[in-house]
């Protein structure tokens, strides 16, 4: 049952993000959700979680509902989703990140997994993009450079705050080390 769920959801996801590329490289959005799964799969991680990662932009970025999820996937996975989901896009950039930081305190630990392995993703890839593009490449975001590092900052502290050393997993570990190194400046001046 399991992986049957897991099949679908990467047909589902892909079907989704069909027509939708990544900021700078234009690359498929597809391979991002994909390589957040992977991540998580990697690390043994529950394959409810690892099917939610597969999902985690289908309703934001697509006409996908969390009735459709919930029908498809389960509560599990539309709840899990739903915990990453940003606010309308219409709001603005900055409002929306604070809310996204407020909200991901009080997450389960399960979606912190979740949360940090799409920092991940993410931040490795504006580590690599800057390292090809230089700074050039941030004409592409809403928020600077210097809001990137505000903002995953403290999507860091909002989930390692309250955990106790025993709870840290190494994708906190690995999303420390790459927020260091993005914190560290121009990373094609280095």
């Amino acid at each position: 049952m399991i992986r049957n769920n897991l099949m679908r959801a990467i047909t589902y996801a892909a079907n989704k993000h069909r027509d939708q590329v990544r900021k700078v490289d234009k690359t498929p959005f597809i391979a991002h959700p994909y390589r957040v799964a992977m991540l998580l799969q990697e690390h043994d991680c529950d394959a409810e979680i690892v099917i939610a990662a597969l999902l985690h932009d289908t309703v934001e970025d697509t006409d996908c509902t969390f009735e459709e999820l919930e029908h498809l996937f389960g509560k599990r996975v539309k709840t899990y989703v739903d915990y990453v989901t940003e606010l309308d896009k219409h709001i603005p950039w900055k409002e929306r990140k604070e809310h996204s930081i407020k909200s991901f305190k009080s997450v389960p630990y399960d979606v912190k997994l979740l949360i940090a392995a799409d920092k991940i993703d993410n931040l490795q890839s504006m580590i690599d993009l800057e390292m090809v593009h230089g700074e050039a490449m941030w004409h592409n975001f809403v928020g600077s450079r210097e809001e990137q590092v505000w903002y995953y900052q403290e999507i860091f502290t909002s989930i390692t705050d309250n955990l106790s050393d025993e709870e840290w997993h190494p994708l906190f570990y690995l999303f420390q080390a790459l927020l260091e190194k993005f914190q560290e400046g121009d990373v094609s001046q280095h």
